[in-house]
C-alpha cells in the first residue's frame, strides 16, 4: 500500500531524481513547454508551481532560493522576469498537464507540461524576426 507517501521515486535514488527534477525544471521555465512521460509531468508540477509562486515576491532572498533549485541563472531571470509576471493574478494552478498517447519504444505514457498563461511562453523566438 502507498499509504503517506509522498512523491514516485521514478527508479532512481533520491540525488538522479533531484537532478532529473531540476533540469526538468528549468528547461521548463526556458522554454515554456517540455514533452516528457505522464509521471515525471506530474512530479514536475510539484517542483515548478512553488518556484512560480515564490517567484511572484522579486527579492533577493527569493531570488537565491529559486537558484538553490534552478541550474542556469537565465532560468532564473526568466523565472522572475516572464513566468512570474504573467501568473501574478493566479492563485495557483500555474501549469497544465495534456496526454500525448504512448511512446513507441517502450509504451510509456508521454505528456507535454506547460504553462496556463500565453505570456508566460518565450517571446524572445518572435524577436530575432522582427529585426
Amino acid at each position: 500500500m502507498r499509504h503517506r507517501l509522498a512523491h514516485r521515486k521514478l527508479n532512481r535514488d533520491s540525488a538522479a531524481r533531484k537532478a532529473l527534477l531540476r533540469g526538468l525544471a528549468t528547461q521548463l521555465i526556458e522554454h515554456g513547454t517540455v514533452v516528457t512521460t505522464l509521471e515525471r509531468a506530474k512530479e514536475l508540477r510539484k517542483v515548478v508551481e512553488p518556484l512560480v509562486a515564490l517567484a511572484r515576491i522579486d527579492s533577493v532572498n527569493t531570488r537565491r532560493a529559486a537558484a538553490s533549485t534552478l541550474y542556469s541563472k537565465k532560468s532564473v531571470g526568466d523565472l522572475f522576469s516572464r513566468v512570474a509576471p504573467a501568473n501574478a493574478q493566479r492563485n495557483g494552478g500555474y501549469t497544465r498537464i495534456l496526454r500525448l498517447g504512448f511512446r513507441p519504444g517502450d509504451h510509456a505514457r508521454r505528456a507535454i507540461i506547460e504553462f496556463v498563461e500565453p505570456n508566460a511562453v518565450k517571446v524572445a523566438e518572435a524577436a530575432p524576426a522582427a529585426n
